[in-house]
């Protein structure tokens, strides 16, 4: 690894620097001055499977030959959670030659931030239960209170909590942090003041009238500000070939918004040539949200997307028949078509992949008109993307269609995407839905944009359900307002917001020895 002021010194930063050691920084976004705007690509892939895709392989790999082709890339990411890292999932940094390093560190605890949000969602939580014990001069209804602690880790014991306040009980549940609304407001915020607004803005929960209280009446945003002025600042590290890379921010895509930080994308533009993100899972959820929430609201259009997929996954949806598991490459290019024209099929391929079966993935696409890739990065690294980052150089002009408009009726905007985009037949609404919908209505806090919450592993909410599923039915179960974020989430099916630990989890492969940390993956 090269010191992290040469990889600053290589896009213009010198004083904006913050160093964490000799291989991360933070950087002052403050302090940025560019003027200019890169070009941006969105990647994203088919639905996940056990064996990975290799979403983040493939980023990386672009970067990688982006630079080699004497382009200025900068890659934006997200930062891993713990709750993968020790569970079934692993790390979040690549794989073979196409990584971002220090890949340990940056599974780990990186920079803090992960920390320092958890600390700040908590604290407003205490705050809650506090003013409650104290008299409860505000009146809050220990029943109606919206906001839950969380904690980086998978904990299923928390799921379901009674929390034993002074005269009262109430149900509670913890999220995991990358659930957590802070996260998506540390994920959209513009600077110090536009999230000092949105910590304002969280909806605590009801009084006993059934008016809404936010952050702000407990008079606590000053001290999650204090908490979170490090977290809000974008962290600089580089790939395995010496490329810069902004890793921030870490939602969750199944249940949050799935992308990395506004201030991480944006630094990446105004320092780059081109800007390489992905956004998490499928296309179906944060390639989805990566259009509807983050573009949205920043005025952030991609000039291309790249939609990733593998051999072993569509053999996956095809129940081990490939050219049964193409409907699932079709349900992705279909939900893209729905936000943009400009769709790059890659094959992220594997040892094992023969020939005939990469020449039938590439007439399929062909015959959907859209250029397809093979990438070999992984083994190849550097030069194992050239031909997708030339691909993506041919496009220069954006594609970007909004699916809605904020002030449509929230149940047509929740339509749009279930029946028209999901290509669900019939949606069933519950009881506590339908009342949750109907108070954020009688409040007038519904004209946000949508954000499903679901599995990641179907188009449809039912992980079971693979390929390319249509006129089915979906449940929605819950409904969330996320007043800070700026978004309502709706939990389709099962969806939880707090997974447990697998059988075999990854943490038993994680050790010290000889002072050296093993076994993340």
């Amino acid at each position: 690894m090269k010191n992290i002021k040469t990889i600053g010194k290589k896009i213009g930063l010198n004083k904006e620097l913050e160093l964490y050691g000799n291989y991360m920084a933070k950087i002052d976004f403050t302090k940025l001055t560019s003027k200019k705007e890169g070009k941006l690509v969105l990647v994203t892939a088919t639905s996940p499977t056990p064996f990975g895709e290799g979403k983040t392989t493939i980023s990386l790999g672009l970067l990688d030959s982006l630079n080699k082709l004497g382009v200025n890339a900068i890659a934006s990411l997200r930062e891993p959670s713990l709750g993968p890292v020790f569970g079934m999932k692993g790390g979040a940094t690549g794989g073979g030659k196409a990584t971002v390093e220090p890949s340990t560190e940056i599974n780990l605890h990186f920079t803090g931030d992960f920390h320092a949000i958890t600390s700040a969602n908590n604290l407003l939580c205490a705050a809650i239960d506090n003013h409650i014990h104290q008299g409860n001069e505000l009146k809050i209804d220990p029943d109606k209170i919206m906001f839950s602690r969380c904690l980086d880790v998978n904990d299923r014991a928390l799921k379901d909590i009674t929390i034993h306040g002074k005269n009262y009980e109430r149900k509670e549940a913890f999220s995991i942090t990358a659930a957590s609304e802070i996260m998506a407001i540390i994920c959209l915020a513009r600077d110090y003041d536009d999230l000092r607004e949105r910590l304002n803005n969280i909806l605590i929960g009801y009084n006993e009238e059934g008016k809404p209280l936010f952050a702000k009446d407990l008079e606590v945003t000053g001290s999650m500000l204090a908490l979170l002025k490090n977290a809000l600042k974008p962290n600089l590290v580089q790939t395995a070939y010496g490329n810069p890379v902004i890793v921030h921010g870490g939602p969750f895509a199944n249940i949050a918004h799935g992308c990395c930080s506004y201030l991480a994308t944006k630094s990446a533009l105004k320092l780059g040539d081109y800007c390489v993100t992905e956004a998490g899972f499928g296309s179906d959820l944060g390639a989805l949200k990566f259009f509807d929430i983050k573009c949205r609201k920043n005025n952030l259009r991609p000039v291309t997307t790249v939609l990733v997929t593998t051999i072993r996954a569509l053999k996956y949806n095809g129940e081990d028949n490939l050219e049964k598991g193409l409907s699932n490459l079709q349900a992705h290019i279909d939900i893209l078509s729905n936000f943009t024209k400009n769709i790059i099929v890659c094959l992220n391929k594997f040892s094992e992949d023969q020939p005939n079966e990469i020449e039938l993935v590439k007439e399929f696409v062909e015959k959907q008109k859209l250029p397809f890739t093979v990438s070999t990065s992984y083994l190849d690294g550097e030069k194992g993307s050239i031909e997708l980052a030339k691909k993506v150089l041919e496009y220069d002009n954006v594609s970007y269609n909004e699916i809605y408009k904020v002030d449509d009726k929230l149940e047509d905007r929740i339509e749009r995407i279930v029946k028209d985009i999901y290509k669900a037949g019939n949606i069933k609404y519950s009881t506590k839905a339908l009342e949750t919908i109907q108070l954020i209505k009688d409040n007038k806090l519904d004209k946000l944009p949508v954000c499903i919450a679901k599995t990641q592993y179907s188009i449809s909410d039912n992980k079971d359900v693979l390929g390319y599923p249509k006129d089915y039915e979906v449940t929605v179960k819950n409904v969330k307002l996320y007043n800070g974020a700026g978004f309502i989430t709706i939990y389709l099916g099962n969806i939880i917001t707090m997974p447990g630990l697998n059988k075999e989890p990854n943490y038993k492969n994680i050790d010290l020895v000889n002072n050296e940390i093993i076994g993340v993956k």
